[in-house]
């Protein structure tokens, strides 16, 4: 009897920790597999960090990249590096039990560095709009709180849609969204600035290429003749850079806007005012065509 009620207690002790026990397949396809959720998560670019925060994990971060401002209580937070390089010290200082990385954004060097270290790194991609709802969840399930990312993904793409615009009759107005201009750089079809245009019902001119942020040339946007020019507020003036070009219709039609970029270069659940706000800014000369 005695032995049947310790085996029961034990029972009953083993089914919390094995309830929170987590095991996800990441972005890189590996598996993830953790006792219980982690408590100290370390995260290595801004829209990552505000992924954790917006699924209900900003109380168990504890490092972030230097580039990681918000919410404003990522500012109070350890640095431990950027995008070109990460301090491996720092990091193990904060003994995380989950590291969380952008494939793609992230040096292979570095998350490789991690997974030497023998810390569980969480793998993400992100490319496609759609991409901020599906990390919501992911992110959600990996640090314990899946009903916050399931919550905060469905209102993601509950606002997205409502953003959608009817299609009309109309041509979509063809963009040029310049990056950066030495090495003259844009979004390729498939970035998410490319799907938001789409949303907007704009066409990205350059949405055949495969790239997600490649380099044309001059005369390559110039042969594709678009109507408005668009760039991030942490671009140079483009203005200034393409008047000389008369024969643009971009130019023609003094169709040049500068966005937020903090809002519309980061998959993340911000990104949503920043397709709003792409939506305004193509509209009149969507409905002017």
């Amino acid at each position: 009897m005695i032995r049947r009620i310790v085996l029961l207690s034990c029972l009953l002790l083993a089914a919390p920790a094995q309830a929170a026990a987590i095991r996800i397949v990441d972005d890189a396809g590996r598996t993830l597999e953790l006792e219980r959720p982690p408590q100290r998560i370390v995260s290595l670019t801004p829209h990552l960090t505000e992924l954790l925060f917006a699924a209900g994990a900003g109380a168990q971060v504890v490092g972030v990249d230097s580039a990681s401002d918000y919410p404003e209580a990522a500012n109070m937070l350890p640095r431990v590096g950027d995008y070109s390089r990460i301090n491996f010290e720092r990091i193990l200082a904060l003994k995380p039990d989950l590291v969380v990385v952008w494939v793609g954004g992230n040096r292979a060097a570095d998350i490789h560095g991690l997974e030497k270290s023998g810390l569980p790194v969480l793998h993400t991609q992100a490319t496609r709009l759609a991409d901020v709802a599906r990390l919501l969840r992911l992110i959600g399930q990996a640090s314990g709180h899946a009903a916050e990312g399931e919550a905060a993904a469905r209102d993601f793409s509950a606002r997205l849609a409502a953003l959608q615009v009817r299609a009309t009759r109309r041509p979509p107005v063809g963009v040029f969204y310049q990056v950066w201009d030495r090495p003259l750089m844009t979004v390729g079809g498939q970035h998410w600035i490319s799907d938001a245009l789409a949303v907007c019902g704009a066409r990205n001119v350059f949405a055949d290429l495969r790239a997600v942020s490649p380099i044309v040339s001059r005369e390559a946007v110039l042969r594709r003749a678009p109507a408005l020019i668009l760039s991030g507020s942490d671009a140079p003036d483009v203005r200034r850079q393409w008047q000389r070009f008369a024969g643009l219709p971009a130019v023609k039609n003094q169709a040049f806007v500068r966005l937020d970029a903090d809002r519309l270069h980061r998959p993340a659940p911000r990104l949503i005012e920043g397709v709003a706000a792409l939506c305004v800014a193509v509209a009149p000369w969507r409905l002017s065509q």
